[in-house]
């Protein structure tokens, strides 16, 4: 999957990203990959739901990863973990 087909999930509000991935899948993507880490994993999650739910009622989860990255700060001598999360939806 090519990075064009990947959408960042950060902290602008929810409907943003639901139509940054209606965008992708009706420009005849088949596949559309959610990325976030951190807190923002919860909306990352609410973004597949409203897609699904409210505006392509064929949309389905095809696979679920999770994992934990390693971040390297110039503020901190500590590496921190930060949890990470990637949804792969299709049509």
């Amino acid at each position: 999957m090519s990075r064009s087909n990947t959408v960042f999930v950060g902290r602008k509000p929810v409907l943003n990203y639901v139509l940054a991935c209606l965008t992708l899948l009706k420009s005849g993507e088949s596949e559309v990959l959610v990325k976030a880490r951190g807190r923002s994993i919860s909306t990352a999650v609410d973004v597949v739901e409203v897609t699904k739910n409210r505006f392509l009622n064929d949309l389905k989860v095809v696979d679920i990863s999770i994992g934990t990255e390693r971040l390297t700060s110039s503020d901190r001598d500590q590496p921190t973990n930060v949890s990470s999360i990637e949804i792969k939806v299709t049509r």
